[in-house]
C-alpha cells in the first residue's frame, strides 16, 4: 500500500487568484489579437472595393459625359465615407475592448490586494495568539520550576 495521496493537492487562495488574473490577461490579449486581425481584413477588403470602383468610375468617366462623371465622384466620396465610418467603428469596437480588460484587470488586482490584506490580519492575529500562548507558557513552567525549587529545598 502506498501512504501517496490520490487527491490532487488544492490550490491556496493566492494561486487561484494568480490564475484567474493570468486567464483574464490572457483572454483579453487574444480577444484584441482577433479584432486587430478582424480589422486589419475589413480595411483592405474595402480598399479593395475602393480600389477597383475607383478604377472602374475613372475608366466610364473618360469615355462619358459630364454628369455621369460627378455620380461616379459622388459614388466615390460615399465610398470613402463607409470606409472611414467602418474604420471609427473598429478603433471604437478596439477601444471598447481595451476599457473592457483594464477594468477586468483592476478588479482581479482589487481582489488579490483584499485577499492578501485579509491573510496579512489572520497571521498577525495567529502570531499575537502564539506570542500570547508562550508567554502564558513561560509563566506557568516558571511557576511549576519555583514551587519545584521549593519542595527541593524543603525536603533537604
Amino acid at each position: 500500500m502506498s501512504n501517496n495521496s490520490t487527491k490532487p493537492e488544492e490550490k491556496g487562495f493566492f494561486e487561484k487568484v494568480k490564475e484567474t488574473i493570468e486567464n483574464l490577461w490572457d483572454d483579453t490579449k487574444d480577444t484584441a489579437e482577433e479584432v486587430k486581425d478582424k480589422t486589419v481584413e475589413a480595411a483592405s477588403s474595402i480598399k479593395k472595393s475602393i480600389a477597383g470602383k475607383k478604377a472602374t468610375a475613372t475608366r466610364k468617366t473618360t469615355a462619358a459625359k459630364p454628369g455621369i462623371k460627378r455620380k461616379a465622384s459622388a459614388t466615390a466620396t460615399k465610398v470613402k465615407t463607409a470606409a472611414s465610418d467602418a474604420k471609427d467603428k473598429t478603433v471604437a469596437a478596439g477601444k471598447k475592448i481595451a476599457a473592457k480588460t483594464k477594468s477586468e484587470t483592476a478588479t482581479a488586482k482589487k481582489v488579490a490586494a483584499e485577499g492578501v490584506a485579509k491573510a496579512a490580519d489572520k497571521t498577525s492575529a495567529t502570531a499575537k495568539k502564539a506570542k500570547e500562548a508562550v508567554t502564558s507558557a513561560k509563566k506557568s513552567v516558571a511557576a511549576s520550576a519555583g514551587a519545584a525549587k521549593k519542595k527541593v529545598a524543603a525536603a533537604k
